[in-house]
């Protein structure tokens, strides 16, 4: 790789690097959704500061190319990534089910107490009447 290749990679690096410090600090992301992009970012500097370094780990895993091992560890940050938003995410649907559930038993009770109906849930429907013409 050239010169202007390294600058390059070192410079994205750090932007990256100071792009996830900069959310962190103004508290628009979090310290365990930053861990990934931290971990990438360093790497990726690592990377381009000791280029060296790429090929040999390349080598010991017995990959040909460096470039197919950054592809790989790219690719494995970010299935973690998507892994830990998808179990966030369940654990919100779970909270929020939860929260709904409890809105309603509350209300059920204010209406209650209050003996208001107007706002309690609608009742169950009737359950439809036979159909005459079934019976033929």
């Amino acid at each position: 790789m050239t010169s202007r290749g390294y600058i390059f990679a070192v410079t994205a690096a750090v932007l990256v690097l100071l792009a996830v410090i900069t959310l962190l600090r103004q508290h628009k992301l979090r310290e365990r959704h930053a861990i990934w992009w931290l971990v990438a970012g360093t790497i990726a500097l690592l990377g381009g500061i000791f280029p060296q370094s790429l090929e040999h780990a390349a080598k010991a895993v017995g990959i040909e190319l460096p470039v197919n091992l950054v592809f790989f560890v790219s690719i494995a940050i970010l299935f973690l990534v998507s892994l830990q938003h998808s179990a966030e995410l369940t654990t919100l649907e779970s909270k929020v089910r939860t929260l709904a559930e409890t809105v309603v038993l509350q209300q059920m009770r204010i209406d209650a107490l209050t003996g208001d109906g107007a706002t309690s849930a609608p009742a169950t429907p009737a359950p439809p009447s036979p159909d005459p013409d079934q019976n033929l």
